[in-house]
């Protein structure tokens, strides 16, 4: 059998020309993109989301650790806040106790026990912020990871003034800033917003 004869069944049909999409290369019809060979591509999925909708992912080990990180350092600034209120009262008694009557004494002890209660204040409601971004991990958001990383700085920089009793904090706020910011911890705060 030669290819031109008509009952050949590998061999060019008589009177037509080539068949479209038979043989090497072909070229897609215009405006259909071009396929390649094998399976198609499958799209790309985010660890953290972006498969599909109601696809429960499992948080990041950093992430874990620097929420667990968070709600140690608010506990710390919690009892840290209710230390500070006790004393402020401790120190006005103990001025009572101490027979001072002179005006000047009692000024001074009024101004420390308001400064105490002002900085006992100011840590409870810093270990309350703490408690509730630690709490928020689970839904992500990028003001829970933003927030997180403001908190921990805040905390580093008061950490500092406090050395060496605030080592302990100031290592926990160091890790906690950087196991929020690295790669993993961005896509899982993020990880609403990629699956829209």
């Amino acid at each position: 059998m030669s290819f031109g004869e008509p009952n050949n069944p590998y061999g060019q049909p008589q009177g037509q020309g080539q068949q479209p999409g038979y043989g090497y290369p072909q070229q897609a019809p215009q405006g259909v993109p071009q396929q390649g060979y094998g399976y198609p591509a499958a799209p790309p999925v985010s660890p953290y989301g972006g498969g599909y909708p109601g696809a429960t992912m499992e948080m990041p080990g950093g992430v874990k650790a620097a929420r667990v990180m968070l709600w140690i350092l608010s506990a710390f600034n919690l009892l840290g806040g209710l230390v500070v209120i006790g004393l402020s009262f401790a120190v006005d008694s103990e001025l009572e106790k101490s027979g001072a009557n002179s005006a000047d004494a009692q000024m001074l002890a009024d101004m420390g026990q308001g400064i105490l209660i002002v900085a006992g204040v100011v840590s409870l409601v810093f270990a309350v912020f703490g408690m509730v971004l630690a709490a928020k991990f689970k839904s992500g958001g990028s003001g829970v990871r933003i927030g997180s990383i403001v908190w921990a700085s805040i905390g580093v920089l008061f950490s500092l003034f406090s050395l060496p009793l605030g080592i302990v904090s100031l290592v926990l706020g160091i890790l906690i800033i950087v196991f929020v910011a690295k790669s993993d911890g961005a896509a899982w705060f993020n990880r609403n917003k990629q699956q829209y």
